[in-house]
């Protein structure tokens, strides 16, 4: 394994691929505050404090509770501004744009039509509008010599009763953009398998689907996203590691031994039956370690499990989760965990690889853009 712990300049320009990124978690402050001014939209900033950088710090800091339930909260103000269709085509083009700035090169990002109904919207509508917004992004990142490709996810909540409807949306609208479902929201108390019809809707159409799951509930919903519902991917899956031993403990209790355990004798570690099986039919964890910090999820970036996991050589990907809400991105996440978790230049290139392995694209694309392009970035790096 290289030992080079790239600089951030040097990550920011490497190629980057981002599976779990949510679009009403990414709008940029300037459009939440332009665009609630021209609604009446009421926002939880006023005075000299409605400014971009005084908006990000309220997310941040009303993120930053240590609860799910309360980080969800937040998005009332993000869906608010995303009631009509050229407000959501603004809030797609412009989720592709920053990420083609960060170096993204692939990424999916995720939103729930049924939250955008509110300004007469039907759901085909929100699902176009997005679409189009995506497609002209695309353009104008290529033309401006930052190209990216961008699929989007339909997200059901867990909560609600629209998933099959919204399972539908996704097979109609997959040769369009659409690369699958998901479903999210709290997970305690709303286990997936209510939603079982649009899972097996889903299988039987041959669509790819992952599941939120494992973030703020434990192992049992892991089980039921992939043993009950299929699920292709886990969106998180963090929790997974409540099925990892050492010693008389597991590594949610010590995370810092199970971490030193890998070096020196791994051993120690005792993988359970759930833990041995995502790793042994290599289950992509989505996984976003600020995200986890503000809900509570981890307890720092050093000790995320996202470390431990990727040298256990899970199928670990990085992603972003929120980037307004977790004030983050791409860079920061990765620059994180080079500073706080000891992350090399290999460590990068190997969740960059596992996350365009595991998209949702087909096959001869996913080749193309890994022997194409992350794979010459990256060993241009490692010479540099």
């Amino acid at each position: 394994m290289s030992t080079a712990q790239p600089s951030r300049e040097a990550i920011r320009s490497l190629p980057k691929v981002l599976l779990h990124d949510h679009l009403d978690g990414g709008v940029r402050p300037s459009t939440v505050l332009e665009i609630a001014e021209q609604q009446g939209h009421e926002l939880p900033v006023s005075g000299t404090g409605a400014t971009p950088e005084g908006l990000v710090a309220w997310f941040r800091e009303a993120a930053d509770s240590g609860s799910l339930e309360r980080y969800l909260e937040t998005f009332a103000h993000t869906v608010a501004v995303m009631q009509t269709p050229e407000a959501v085509a603004r809030v797609a083009r412009e989720c592709v744009l920053d990420l083609a700035e960060d170096g993204v090169v692939y990424a999916e990002s995720r939103f729930a039509p049924e939250q955008h109904l509110r300004g007469g919207m039907e759901l085909p509508e929100v699902v176009e509008a997005a679409l189009a917004g995506f497609r002209e992004g695309e353009r104008l990142a290529a033309e401006a010599g930052r190209p990216i490709v961008v699929r989007a996810l339909l997200t059901a909540m867990r909560h609600a009763a629209k998933s099959r409807e919204i399972a539908e949306l996704a097979v109609r609208y997959r040769d369009d953009g659409v690369g699958g479902f998901d479903i999210a929201g709290a997970e305690a108390g709303y286990p997936p398998s209510r939603h079982l019809d649009a899972f097996e809707y889903l299988r039987t159409e041959n669509a790819h689907f992952t599941i939120h799951a494992g973030e703020a509930f434990g192992l049992p919903s892991i089980w039921e996203a992939l043993q009950w519902c299929g699920a292709d991917r886990l969106g998180h899956g963090v929790r997974i590691v409540d099925d990892i031993g050492i010693g008389g403990a597991t590594v949610t209790d010590d995370p810092d031994a199970a971490l030193a355990a890998v070096h020196e004798d791994p051993s120690r570690l005792r993988l359970g039956r759930l833990a041995a099986f995502v790793r042994d039919t290599r289950v992509p964890l989505e996984m976003c370690p600020h995200s986890n910090v503000q809900t509570g999820a981890a307890r720092s970036i050093a000790s995320h499990p996202i470390t431990l996991l990727t040298r256990l050589r899970y199928r670990v990907t990085l992603n972003t989760d929120n980037r307004l809400m977790s004030d983050t991105s791409m860079t920061k996440e990765m620059s994180a965990l080079v500073t706080d978790a000891g992350w090399q230049l290999e460590d990068l290139r190997w969740v960059t690889t596992n996350a365009m392995k595991s998209a949702f694209l087909p096959f001869d694309e996913r080749l193309e853009l890994i022997d194409g392009t992350i794979k010459p970035a990256y060993a241009a790096a490692a010479r540099a």
